[in-house]
C-alpha cells in the first residue's frame, strides 16, 4: 500500500475548513480520511468496515450542511470515525476507546457536532424528527436536519415507528438510508430483499424535482396540494415501474437508489434536495469497507478486526493456544452440542450470529437457526411463539440490546410462563465499547419478574451446566448471564450434568467475613484470597477467615447459604458484576431484614449514579471497585 499524502485532511479542522475546498479536491479527500481511519484503527483497534463504506457520505454531508447549526443524526455509530476525524478529533483520535479518551460512538457530550446518543440500533429517525420538529416550534426554519440510518438498523421496529410518524408530522427531514446490504453480518429479512429490488429512474426523478420547484414558485404547491400530487405520481410512478415503494406510499419523498461512494455527485444531490419541503429519503449503495481490498472480501471479520498491519491486511490474532476459549463460543459449541440431543430446540439471534457464536448451530442446522435481524423485541416474542407451540427456543442477546425487548419479555415469556431460554452475552463490563454497551441493568431489571429464573456461570464448566439444566422439562423462562471475553478454563468441555435450580455452592470456608457473588466476578474473589494468603498487603483479614459462596442463581436464591450465612457472620460483602441497586446485593439485603438477620453488609457492584465510561475490563473493574484489590480493601474494612 503506497503511501498516503494527506495534503488536503491536514488542512481540515473543522467542516468550516473542509467547505473551503473544491468540488473536484473531494474525491482526493475521501481518501485520505479513508486511508487515515485505516492506519490509525490498525494500531488502535475499533470499528473499521463501516466508516470505510461511507467516507464520501460523509465528506459531502458535512460539505452541503452547516454543522453543527444544521443536524446530522448518526445510527448506532459504528460508522462515525470519519464523522469524528473531520470535526476537530483528529489530533485525538489515537485515543478512541481507551480510557479518559474519546468516545467509541458519538456523544452530545464529546462534541457539539454528534447531535444525539448512538450505540443501540434504530433510533436516529425518531431523534431526527423531534429535532426536525423542535426546530420548526423554535422557528429555525432555515436548520436543516438529516438522519443517517443503514439497512441492518432499518430493519429494527424503532424506524418504523419513526418513519410512520415522519409521514404524519410536519417536517422537512431528509433520512439517508446507507444500504450496504450488511449489519455486522449479512442483513436478513424482507426489507433487505425490497431493498436490493428496489429501482427509480432518475430522469423521472429530475423531471419531478423541476417540476415541484416551478409549481413552488407559481404558489401552487401549498401543503394540502403537495400531498394530493405526491399521491398522483406515486401511483403514476408505481404504474409505469410495476412497483410499490413503500417510502412514498407513505407520502416521503424517495430519491435513489444512487452510488455512494461518488461523492461528487452525493454533492449534487443533496444540494438539490435540501431545501425541499416535507419529508424526503435518500437511498445510497455503499460498500462497507470500500476501499481496502481486505475488508472488502470479509466484511464481517473486518467490522472490528482487531489489531492489523496496514499495508498487508494481515490480522495480528493471538493464537496462544493456552488462552481459555470466549464464553460465547463455549455457549456455541454447548448449543449445538444440546440441539444435536434434542430436536426441540431452535436458535434465535438478533443479527448477531457471528457475535454471539450462533453461527456454529446455523451452519450444521440452518433450518433450526433464526436471525431475525436488528429486532430484539421482535426476536423474544417470537420465541414465545415457538415455545408456545413446542420448541425450546434458545434466544441470545447481548445484555444491553435486552433492554429493548423488555416489554416482551415479560408479556410475551413469563407472563406465560414459557419455556425459552434466554442467554445473555456482554452481561457486565464490556470494556472499550463504553456505556452504551455495558451489561449493567439485566439482574436488577428482570429480577422482579414472576416466572423467571436468573442464573449466571462462575466458569465454562458451569456455562454449560446451566445450559443443560435450562432445556430440561417444565425450567419454565430461564435467564442466563455471562460477560465477554475469555473464560478461566484451559479445557471448558465438561459432562452436562443438572444443576439444581436455585442453589448455590460454598468454593471458601472461613469464620469472620462472608463473601457471596454471582457470576464470572467470582473469579476476582478467589484471587483476592488467594492474594490474602499470601500474605498480601501484610496485617489484615486473612484469607483463611473468609467464607467465599458462588451463589449461582440470582432468582430464586438459595436460601440455605442465606440462612448459614445470616446466622454465622456479622460481616458480608456481596460481589456482582451489575448495576448494585436491585441486584445480588439487595436481594441479600431484603432477605436478611425479612427473616429478621441484621449483619453488616458491603455491596460491591457498578454504580447507579453515573455510567461507567470506556476502557479496558481490568481498568474499569479497578474504578468500580471489582478487581482483586479492591475486593480486598472492602473486606477489611
Amino acid at each position: 500500500m503506497e503511501k498516503t499524502d494527506y495534503t488536503l485532511l491536514n488542512k481540515i479542522q473543522y467542516p468550516e475548513d473542509l467547505r473551503k475546498l473544491t468540488v473536484d479536491d473531494l474525491p482526493q479527500l475521501c481518501k485520505e480520511l479513508r486511508q487515515d481511519i485505516i492506519e490509525e484503527v490498525a494500531v488502535n483497534p475499533g470499528h473499521l468496515a463501516s466508516s470505510l463504506g461511507v467516507a464520501e457520505i460523509t465528506v459531502a454531508l458535512h460539505y452541503v450542511y452547516n454543522t453543527p447549526e444544521d443536524r446530522i443524526v448518526w445510527d448506532v455509530g459504528h460508522q462515525a470515525y470519519g464523522h469524528k476525524i473531520l470535526t476537530g478529533r483528529r489530533e485525538q483520535f489515537c485515543t478512541n476507546r481507551k480510557l479518559g479518551g474519546i468516545r467509541p460512538f458519538p456523544s452530545p457530550e464529546e462534541s457539539e457536532y454528534d447531535t444525539f446518543a448512538c450505540g443501540h440500533a434504530s433510533n436516529s429517525i425518531s431523534a431526527a424528527l423531534g429535532m426536525a420538529v423542535a426546530a420548526k416550534l423554535e422557528g429555525k426554519s432555515d436548520r436543516h436536519v438529516v438522519a443517517v440510518i443503514g439497512d441492518g438498523a432499518m430493519s429494527g421496529g424503532l424506524a418504523f415507528e419513526g418513519l410512520n410518524n415522519v409521514s404524519s408530522s410536519p417536517n422537512d427531514l431528509l433520512i439517508i438510508l446507507n444500504d450496504n446490504n450488511m449489519s455486522i453480518d449479512r442483513s436478513v429479512g424482507g426489507m433487505k430483499q425490497y431493498l436490493l429490488n428496489m429501482s427509480t429512474n432518475e430522469t423521472y426523478n429530475a423531471i419531478r424535482f423541476k417540476a415541484s420547484r416551478w409549481m413552488n414558485r407559481k404558489g401552487i404547491l401549498n401543503d394540502d396540494r403537495r400531498k394530493g400530487i405526491i399521491r398522483l405520481s406515486n401511483a403514476v410512478k408505481s404504474a409505469i415501474s410495476h412497483q410499490q415503494n413503500i417510502f412514498e406510499g407513505m407520502n416521503i419523498r424517495y430519491f435513489g437508489p444512487f452510488d455512494g461512494h461518488n461523492v461528487k455527485e452525493l454533492v449534487r444531490i443533496l444540494r438539490q434536495i435540501k431545501d425541499m419541503k416535507g419529508p424526503k429519503l435518500l437511498h445510497l449503495h455503499t460498500q462497507k469497507g470500500h476501499g481496502y481490498a481486505p475488508a472488502e472480501k470479509d466484511v464481517t471479520t473486518w467490522h472490528a478486526p482487531g489489531k492489523f498491519d496496514p499495508e498487508t491486511g494481515e490480522r495480528i490474532v493471538d493464537k496462544d493456544p493456552s488462552k481459555p476459549q470466549k464464553y460465547q463460543d463455549v455457549f456455541g459449541h454447548t448449543l449445538l452440542e444440546l440441539a444435536e440431543q434434542n430436536p426441540r430446540i431452535v436458535g434465535v439471534t438478533p443479527a448477531m450470529p457471528t457475535g454471539c457464536s450462533m453461527n456454529i448451530m446455523m451452519e450444521k442446522m440452518p433450518e433450526r437457526t433464526f436471525d431475525v435481524g436488528i429486532a430484539e423485541g421482535h426476536a423474544v416474542t417470537f420465541s414465545g411463539g415457538m415455545a408456545k407451540d413446542g420448541l425450546l427456543p434458545f434466544c441470545n442477546i447481548y445484555s444491553a440490546f435486552s433492554q429493548r425487548a423488555f416489554d416482551n419479555i415479560i408479556h410475551d415469556v413469563a407472563l406465560l410462563n414459557l419455556h425459552v431460554v434466554f442467554c445473555l452475552d456482554r452481561a457486565g463490563l464490556v470494556g472499550e465499547d463504553g456505556p452504551t454497551h455495558h451489561g449493567a441493568f439485566d439482574m436488577a431489571a428482570l429480577r422482579p419478574i414472576p416466572n423467571l429464573t436468573i442464573a449466571s456461570p462462575l466458569d465454562e464448566h458451569e456455562l454449560r451446566r446451566m445450559m443443560y439444566t435450562a432445556q430440561l422439562p417444565d425450567k419454565g423462562p430461564f435467564v442466563i448471564r455471562y460477560p465477554r471475553g475469555g473464560g478461566v478454563l484451559q479445557d471448558w468441555r465438561c459432562p452436562l450434568e443438572e444443576i439444581k435450580v436455585g442453589t448455590g455452592r460454598k468454593l471458601h470456608d472461613g469464620d469472620d467475613v462472608a463473601v457471596l457473588s454471582i457470576g464470572p466476578i467470582g473469579n476476582n474473589v478467589t484471587k483476592a484470597i488467594e492474594l490474602l494468603k499470601r500474605g498480601y498487603g501484610g496485617a489484615g483479614a486473612r484469607g483463611s477467615e473468609i467464607a467465599h459462596y458462588d451463589m449461582r442463581f440470582l432468582k430464586p436464591i438459595d436460601e440455605g447459604i442465606l440462612d448459614e450465612v445470616g446466622r454465622k457472620f456479622r460481616r458480608i460483602v456481596t460481589v456482582e458484576n451489575g448495576v448494585k441497586t436491585g441486584g445480588l446485593g439487595s436481594a441479600v439485603l431484603e432477605w436478611m431484614n425479612d427473616h429478621g438477620y441484621h449483619p453488616q453488609i458491603v455491596r460491591l457492584g457498578l454504580p447507579d449514579n453515573r455510567f461507567v465510561e470506556h476502557g479496558t475490563v481490568a481498568e474499569l473493574q479497578k474504578i468500580v471497585g471489582l478487581d482483586a484489590e479492591s475486593i480486598i480493601r472492602a473486606v477489611r474494612d
